[in-house]
């Protein structure tokens, strides 16, 4: 079974195609363009860095950063021409198939680095962050008429005096420069992870007083036992027709939401540098810490003290 996300804000428990894996990544991503923390950061990595930065679906195999403000004048020249376009395409291809796991950067046929960081919800790839288009080293003479060699192979007709001049203001940045820029975009997406999270457990569409009225009730009583029976009660309906309703509105089993909504709340206590990681266990409803962490580890997508180990100024208690 593959649990993806669906429009809008919504989990599916059941088999999807690739197709709707992308579909269902776009309108997410269109979600988290949005939000005020995405623009928020996007505007303060500009400033800071000076380098072109894209929040993208997962199979959008297009050219992430043409058009955009801080685009590369050799990128931006490039992109004007049909062979080189198409490496670049293939380049934006492979390096999304190494970074679905972790952050990957690759070099172009001209040299330029380019990074994609992924955003995953638990087991789920649902989005790209990516910056680039810099060199690691200052650009030369030598090789720059090694890539004229190619482009002329190629047959790529342009202006190449002024393909130079872009050439030669390509940024640098320094190795460690750089992967301190990848590390921001990393600490960022396990932002835009919790957020796409949030997404997913709050459905953004209206959805029937019972179910707000059942959520309500979650969210009060998290911290206890909980049945399906007791929740279907409290709303005035039956169990079985609570589970097929409360399905259909949020796109979740019951206990699928309430395992979310228990992580979420063990995610707030653990800001506390003071709380155990068993204390905030029981206190947000978990019966026992091998659920919880079995739990944890399928929603967040990995293990409590590895999560917390992340957080600043935090280390890992028991």
């Amino acid at each position: 079974m593959v649990f993806a996300p669906d429009a809008p804000g919504r989990l599916t428990g059941s088999v999807v195609t690739p197709a709707d894996n992308a579909k269902q990544s776009r309108e997410l991503v269109r979600q988290l363009h949005e939000s005020e923390i995405y623009k928020d950061y996007e505007k303060a990595f500009r400033e800071t860095t000076g380098l072109p930065i894209n929040l993208r679906p997962i199979e959008a195999f297009n050219l992430p950063h043409h058009g955009d403000p801080q685009e590369s004048p050799f990128c931006a020249l490039m992109a004007g021409t049909n062979q080189s376009c198409a490496a670049c395409l293939q380049l934006q291809r492979k390096v999304e198939e190494e970074a679905r796991m972790e952050p990957k950067t690759l070099r172009c046929f001209a040299g330029l680095c380019d990074s994609a960081v992924p955003v995953r919800v638990g087991e789920n790839l649902v989005a790209f962050l990516q910056t680039g288009q810099i060199l690691l080293h200052q650009p030369n003479k030598r090789e720059f008429k090694k890539l004229t060699r190619a482009l002329i192979n190629w047959g790529v007709d342009t202006d190449l005096k002024r393909l130079e001049e872009a050439y030669f203001q390509t940024r640098v940045l320094e190795k460690k420069q750089y992967e301190a820029v990848l590390r921001l975009l990393t600490i960022f997406s396990k932002h835009l992870s919790s957020l796409s999270n949030e997404l997913m457990v709050s459905a953004q569409q209206a959805e029937s007083p019972m179910i707000s009225r059942a959520k309500v009730f979650i969210m009060e009583h998290q911290h206890e036992e909980m049945s399906l029976r007791q929740v279907a009660g409290s709303v005035n309906t039956s169990a079985f027709y609570f589970c097929k309703m409360f399905k259909k509105a949020t796109g979740l089993t019951f206990t699928d939401y309430l395992a979310r909504v228990r992580v979420e709340k063990v995610k707030n206590l653990l800001l506390n540098p003071h709380k155990r990681i068993s204390e905030a266990a029981y206190e947000a409803g978990f019966q026992s810490l091998s659920q919880f962490n079995r739990v944890f580890r399928k929603v967040a997508g990995e293990a409590p003290t590895l999560w917390r180990d992340k957080l600043p100024g935090h280390s890992a208690a028991g």
